[in-house]
């Protein structure tokens, strides 16, 4: 295409249609997000950018106990959380929480994580499904948690797994219509933000992605094995890759991640790799313990002081 044609194309745009347009170049969305289909729902408002700050000793820590209440956290203080809750509630908690209770422990953990976002700030939720007789959607209830908080929604990622998938299946209807069971190799990481779609970077802080990985992490489904749990010494590990992913794609360096599910403490080495820092918290003393200990063996580089 010769540059005339494109600068036409600059100077006319695009605008979105029925069955919307393949253009990106000066694109006119506003007559979609103007129709009914839109009508009532929370579209972000304009904001006044704020950042306040986390006091030294509170920055790279793993705080033992609940994130119900992130108390050494102020309002709009963190930039990016990165989580997935634990699955297997009466391992992981006090007594065994029915679907209710662990759901209103979700709202409660979330709520404070809205707090402490910056306007704009992102919440990235790592969830899986769960049983089956019946099936429990865990990422369409996380969705109604979130968006009843006043979290507008970005967008979900298709972790698919199946490159370490259990090539097992369901032998008592193998190869029957009685009851073949659906094997997932895919989790949800499902994407928020705070107030705004666009994040503010008003202290001007340095973007780390390449064009490559921009590229790459901006598709909806993404494909990398699982952590072996015998590895990490955590019943259900995530790999580094995926919250590297999404720390790369949704903040600067020097900015701060929260984990309120910090488990064996992948975010924080992702964190620290990508030169940010971290905050996180679990109730769990030997989860916290073996979280501080993957990060000493891990980020040792990253952990000594600058000159």
């Amino acid at each position: 295409m010769d540059d005339k044609i494109i600068q036409r194309k600059r100077e006319k745009g695009t605008e979105t249609s029925a069955f919307g347009t393949p253009g990106r170049i000066n694109h006119d969305s506003s007559k979609f997000y103007n129709s009914k289909l839109y009508d009532g729902l929370n579209g972000g408002q304009n904001i006044t950018y704020q950042e306040n700050s986390v006091i030294d000793c509170n920055v790279n820590r793993i705080f033992c106990k609940t994130s119900e209440h992130m108390d050494e956290l102020p309002d709009n203080s963190v930039h990016l959380m990165v989580t997935s809750p634990p699955y297997n509630v009466g391992k992981l908690y006090d007594g065994n929480l029915s679907l209710k209770e662990y759901l209103q422990l979700l709202e409660n953990v979330f709520a404070e994580t809205y707090r402490v976002l910056v306007p704009g700030g992102r919440a990235c939720v790592n969830i899986a499904n769960l049983g089956r007789k019946p099936y429990i959607p865990l990422n369409t209830h996380v969705n109604e948690i979130m968006q009843k908080i006043g979290f507008l929604m970005r967008g979900e990622i298709l972790w698919d797994k199946g490159s370490s998938a259990s090539p097992s299946t369901a032998w008592g209807t193998y190869l029957k219509a009685n009851n073949p069971v659906l094997r997932d190799i895919h989790e949800y990481i499902l994407v928020y933000c705070k107030d705004s779609f666009t994040r503010q970077n008003p202290y001007r802080r340095k973007s780390t992605i390449t064009r490559e990985q921009f590229l790459e992490y901006t598709k909806s489904i993404w494909r990398f094995s699982a952590e072996r749990a015998t590895k990490v010494g955590h019943p259900a590990p995530f790999p580094i890759e995926l919250p590297l992913r999404l720390i790369q794609l949704y903040t600067f360096e020097d900015e701060i991640i929260l984990d309120p599910f910090v488990g064996s403490g992948s975010t924080c080495v992702a964190a620290l790799k990508a030169n940010r820092k971290y905050i996180g918290y679990d109730i769990d003393k030997q989860y916290c313990e073996l979280a501080e200990r993957r990060i000493l063996s891990e980020c040792k580089q990253q952990l000594l002081p600058t000159k």
